[in-house]
């Protein structure tokens, strides 16, 4: 397993674009992007749980019923959501699609981001098409990852490299993210590709699987959002004897896309909507998986500790305080905490009580990039990890006129 230049268009017959069409204001900014597979791909997906849809997601899932994807199209600026002819607009994206690249438009998935509640001009996506088609290239995965951004300040980017049966396959992923991003599926796009020969069905199980340990145990802010997808496209075109059931192979496509998909997650945690530190918090020595994820998402969704964290203040009440409402059973009596960072680490906390620890260290450790908040529950062996970000004064500023 390395990593590989490239993103979603590293695996073999991947193309993608991007360009500014018109949707944002800025013209500075990429606002529609398109992945091209040169040849049908197995595809599978996974999306919000929340009651309120985007149009973009009832389209693509119909699409997605028979397991099949050639292209997906996807618009910023504009999120496609509670608008009385979304629907409409969201499958005349995909019609445009397959007439410019001659597809069926069932094989066009179609995603969106942005304000809610706005319609969404098609004109600036119809007339920029062939734009969009003509810049298709196979180096055109950074420019789609620029054009899938809101309020992100960075791109997302990244693709590993793995062998399966002797065939040596690609992963490649991009993603979108920063603010409306907490578990059980965010405000976040994420796009996937792979060389990789995999059936619909064990492609669909993979990535249900990982998102379970992956993106729903990401938070920036405690809102879910209503145009979350991530979508997996396999074109089979290493070579290699498709995976058809769970095995040696199938956990090496795994351990590819965990790999990929875990470095997103820190990457969307990073870049929280006003964030200026990276939270991870690990939880070991639970009686159960549940009760790992619970505690590590519940420390990790603390205002009160995510505060803490942007003022580096050493304040484990709050972590303890977070362990305690997250309705998991722990006894308290029990729970180690320590803070570490590249400067070091320091223990906090042992048997749900304060021990004596040096103020400057912990200051020092805290006012680093990237923090890990460690918990020991002592009562048994599984453990888990969750992302997120500190709370500062600019997310509020950020969505204060995030429409204006």
């Amino acid at each position: 397993m390395e990593f590989v230049k490239g993103g979603i268009t590293a695996p073999r017959g991947f193309l993608a674009s991007g360009i500014h069409c018109g949707i944002r204001k800025n013209k500075t900014k990429r606002d529609l992007a398109l992945i091209f597979s040169r040849t049908p791909a197995r595809a599978a997906a996974v999306y919000t749980t929340n009651l309120v849809k985007g149009a973009p997601i009832t389209v693509t899932k119909d699409h997605l019923s028979n397991g099949m994807a050639q292209a997906i199209i996807c618009n910023s600026g504009n999120a496609n959501t509670c608008n009385a002819n979304g629907v409409e607009v969201a499958k005349e994206m995909s019609r445009l699609v397959g007439e410019a690249m001659k597809v069926s438009h069932r094989d066009v998935l179609v995603a969106s981001t942005g304000v809610i509640g706005q319609p969404l001009n098609l004109e600036p996506i119809a007339s920029h098409m062939d734009e969009l088609v003509h810049n298709l290239s196979s180096t055109g995965g950074k420019k789609a990852a620029e054009a899938i951004m809101t309020t992100d300040t960075k791109v997302k980017e990244i693709a590993v490299e793995f062998t399966v049966n002797g065939k040596v396959c690609r992963l490649g992923g991009i993603a979108k993210g920063s603010g409306m991003i907490h578990p059980n599926m965010a405000t976040m796009l994420v796009f996937l590709t792979t060389d990789c020969a995999i059936s619909s069905a064990m492609l669909q199980k993979a990535l249900s699987t990982d998102v379970q340990n992956t993106f729903n145990m990401t938070s920036v802010d405690g809102d879910t959002s209503t145009n979350d997808m991530v979508i997996v496209m396999a074109n089979g075109r290493a070579g290699n004897p498709e995976i058809i059931k769970e095995g040696h192979a199938f956990e090496t496509f795994m351990k590819a896309l965990n790999t990929v998909t875990v470095q997103l997650c820190r990457w969307i945690a990073a870049d929280g909507e006003g964030a200026t530190k990276l939270l991870e918090c690990h939880v070991e020595g639970a009686a159960d998986l549940d009760t790992a994820k619970t505690v590590a998402k519940s420390v990790i969704c603390s205002s009160l500790t995510k505060a803490a964290m942007f003022g580096a203040d050493a304040n484990w009440g709050r972590v303890l305080c977070a362990i305690g409402y997250s309705g998991a059973e722990v006894d308290v009596s029990k729970v180690e905490v320590k803070f570490s960072s590249a400067k070091g680490e320091i223990l906090v906390c042992e048997n749900g009580a304060g021990v004596d620890f040096s103020e400057e260290l912990a200051k020092k450790i805290l006012l680093e990039k990237e923090i890990d908040i460690l918990i020991h529950l002592h009562s048994g062996e599984e453990k888990a990890t969750a992302w997120g970000c500190d709370l500062t004064y600019d997310y509020v500023k950020i969505n204060g006129d995030y429409r204006t």
